[in-house]
């Protein structure tokens, strides 16, 4: 491994000459740099390793990768990654890599029965268009986005999650994120019915998921035949009142988002209250990377015990980062990213290269209540991750 390390590390002096340069006596350049190595060589090893359709997701208790294949709702992030890290590097090779592991994903573009299809197409097709303009993504991205707009419900003012048999007409959270991809492919495909779905979606979920301390719902099952709330309920986080983390998260990068797109100010008053409610949370940790659920009894005095969320952390740092462009007084939102952003590139939760079978971060949960991906690597924990990573850097204006 030393040797191999020593040869990246002579490949990453190079790229990152430039960088060098223009921060050299900067205090961010320590950290940022060390960061930026690292992702470099993870991603290459990674690229080698795993074979384009079987993206890595996570990694299971016995030590193997679970693999993401193309009905995984994860599948889109591996390849984001990619496309992410050669924008943080340069290195053209990741661009490469990263088409590959694009293109492998074109059969998503026909499925019809979730929501995800913005997480799985966006994600990877969508970065690829934003950063080559190669119209060879296009028509992937356009049949997805009719796809997720098909699930939109004028009645009901949302896009059905779930079809499962047992809810009655599911919305959860993480939707919210998804209509980024709308508001994108009504611009690129000239559908103005997206930007009305994505704002009445928006609207509906502010209405109904949300409570009076700014915090959310994971899920909110309406009658599809009258609108009416039949239950506000959870799928992953503690109990059905509390705060799972991640779906805080969501709910702060998806408003955003949504003003950024719309310009309306109750979406802007919402992401704002929803990031005072993270950032001024009692039971964060010191690091501010938050445990799994904010309604975990006692997170503070029992850290070792409350597994950290660190994809939850990754979300919230690119979504304030994004926050902070919006508003005038912006700067909290940068120095709170700032902080999760080097407690996620420290030894605590920033892998080592050739370890952590070259996903980048540790210690990310997916689903707790049923013992599924506890304390583990996440593929979308790094996506996010090196997503706030380059909006941090285009911030502070760090060279890449």
């Amino acid at each position: 491994m030393k040797k191999t390390f020593s040869l990246f590390l002579a490949i990453s002096t190079i790229t990152l000459s430039s960088f060098a340069k223009s921060n050299q006596g900067d205090p961010t350049y320590d950290w940022f740099k060390k960061t930026t190595e690292v992702i470099h060589f993870q991603l290459n090893k990674a690229a080698q390793t795993y074979k384009p359709g079987k993206n890595p997701r996570s990694v299971n208790p016995n030590g193997t990768v679970r693999l993401a294949g193309l009905t995984d709702w994860t599948t889109g992030f591996f390849p984001g990654s990619l496309w992410y890290g050669y924008e943080l590097t340069g290195d053209k090779k990741l661009a490469e890599e990263a088409k590959k592991f694009t293109l492998a994903l074109d059969s998503i573009r026909n499925i019809k029965n979730t929501h995800d299809v913005g997480f799985m197409l966006y994600c990877s097709y969508g970065n690829a268009y934003r950063i080559t303009k190669e119209e060879i993504y296009l028509p992937a991205l356009k049949d997805g986005a009719a796809n997720l707009y098909a699930r939109f419900n004028p009645k009901i003012g949302v896009i059905r999650s779930w079809d499962f048999p047992w809810w009655h007409y599911p919305v959860i959270i993480d939707n919210m994120m998804n209509l980024e991809y709308l508001y994108w492919g009504a611009k690129q495909f000239n559908k103005p019915e997206y930007t009305n779905a994505a704002d009445t979606h928006a609207l509906t979920t502010m209405k109904n998921h949300y409570r009076k301390d700014f915090s959310s719902y994971h899920v909110v099952d309406y009658d599809p035949a009258t609108g009416k709330v039949l239950r506000k309920a959870t799928h992953q986080g503690l109990t059905d009142e509390s705060a799972w983390a991640r779906g805080q998260a969501w709910g702060l990068y998806g408003y955003t988002v949504c003003y950024e797109n719309s310009k309306n100010p109750k979406f802007l008053q919402q992401a704002e209250n929803i990031a005072k409610f993270i950032m001024n949370n009692p039971r964060t940790p010191k690091d501010k990377v938050p445990v799994w659920d904010y309604d975990v009894h006692n997170a503070l005095e029992t850290d070792e015990l409350a597994p950290r969320d660190a994809s939850a952390a990754a979300v919230i740092a690119s979504a304030l980062l994004d926050l902070s462009t919006q508003v005038k007084d912006g700067q909290k939102y940068v120095d709170y990213a700032e902080t999760l952003l080097k407690s996620l590139s420290s030894d605590a939760y920033l892998a080592k290269p050739d370890e952590n079978h070259y996903f980048l971060l540790k210690h990310s949960v997916g689903a707790f209540l049923y013992n599924s991906e506890i304390d583990t690597p996440l593929d979308y924990a790094d996506y996010y991750y090196l997503e706030a990573l380059k909006r941090y850097a285009e911030i502070k204006k760090i060279e890449l």
